[in-house]
């Protein structure tokens, strides 16, 4: 039985949303178990509506709630050990959940995971990582707004975690794993990503398949099926990814309501453009993953509707299930054991 913990305060709108999205998931996935964590009586009277919820979880009530723009340092002070945010993440520390799932504030969400989690051995920095919808089906980004830059050595421990969340929520033994670069060839970008790839190439673990350098339009081609860049570039593709979606949906939608002979094709096509729609909501694809912590922590986004959350669950309930941190671990341990590039055993630098 796999078990959530769900800040149901976190988001633009906090109970209203979180709680009909988690009654969505679980009508997909009846066995999950949830611990809810919330000002009661906001919450109270949203639950009393999903009876089959609140057979299912356990409400923990909390003293304060983390704002969405309160800075990581204010929501730390204030909100460490009493907030919504705060024990949701000790759930999974504690053991009580396997996974949290929240919509709050991401760099305040962050800042509370690794202080609470702490970073797995090996990991000198989290990466946040994004499921890319692609002509080919989906694929991960990584980093997208952990942190800004990035060493070589990071741009490994970001492809291995990437290669072992690929392998978790695609059930595939050995992804292909991509550095955005731009450009493919060897010469081409900074010296961190030219290094990585160059010990990548050399080192050839068995959980992933190198495949070399990528640029921006291979995201959307699917051309790998995870990408590896530093948080900055991460969160800017991201966002302009998401707003080009809905520049897109806009027009169309303008386009089909601007004549007669317009609507009549809309009607006669609506089936294909409902398709396109569902294709282009960036909810669909809801729920960032926090990789390189001693737990697994998801981030919707903050402004999602119940659909939207439900994703992000979704995605919790498929990490969880095929054991994320384990594969993570795995695959750092191997690395980290292997021979170096000179020779040299890689050390454990962090204990």
């Amino acid at each position: 039985m796999i078990t959530i913990s769900v800040d149901v305060m976190g988001g633009d709108f906090g109970p209203e949303v979180a709680i009909p999205g988690v009654a969505k998931s679980l009508e997909r996935y009846p066995d999950l178990r949830f611990l809810l964590f919330g000002i009661e009586e906001k919450c109270r009277p949203i639950l009393e509506q999903y009876p089959k919820l609140q057979k299912a979880s356990e409400f923990h009530h909390c003293e304060v709630s983390v704002r969405m723009d309160d800075k990581p340092s204010k929501a730390l002070r204030h909100g460490r050990w009493r907030s919504s945010m705060w024990r949701a993440i000790e759930a999974v520390k504690n053991g009580e959940a396997d996974v949290c799932v929240s919509a709050g504030n991401t760099g305040a969400l962050m800042a509370m995971s690794r202080f609470c989690l702490r970073t797995m051995a090996n990991v000198e920095r989290p990466a946040i990582a994004a499921i890319w919808p692609t002509l080919r089906g989906e694929s991960i980004v990584l980093d997208v707004g952990a942190t800004v830059g990035a060493d070589a050595q990071q741009l490994i421990d970001f492809s291995m975690m990437g290669a072992a969340m690929a392998r978790a929520l695609f059930e595939i033994d050995q992804p292909s794993v991509g550095l955005l670069n731009i450009g493919v060839e060897e010469i081409k970008g900074q010296e961190e990503v030219k290094e990585a790839g160059r010990i990548l190439k050399a080192t050839g673990l068995p959980g992933m398949r190198y495949h070399g350098f990528v640029e921006g339009d291979d995201l959307g081609k699917g051309t790998v099926d995870v990408v590896v860049t530093e948080g900055f570039s991460g969160n800017i593709a991201l966002k302009t990814a998401e707003g080009t979606a809905r520049q897109i949906a806009e027009y169309l939608r303008a386009a089909m309501s601007r004549t007669l002979l317009a609507k009549l094709g809309y009607l006669l096509a609506k089936s294909a453009f409902d398709r396109l729609r569902e294709k282009m909501d960036p909810g669909k694809v809801n729920g960032g993953v926090f990789l390189g912590l001693n737990g697994v922590v998801i981030k919707s986004h903050g402004g999602t509707d119940a659909d939207g959350f439900a994703a992000a669950v979704d995605v919790a309930h498929d990490m969880a299930r095929n054991d994320l941190i384990s594969k993570i671990e795995h695959d750092l341990t191997l690395y980290h054991k292997r021979p170096a590039i000179g020779g040299d055993l890689v050390e454990n630098s962090k204990e």
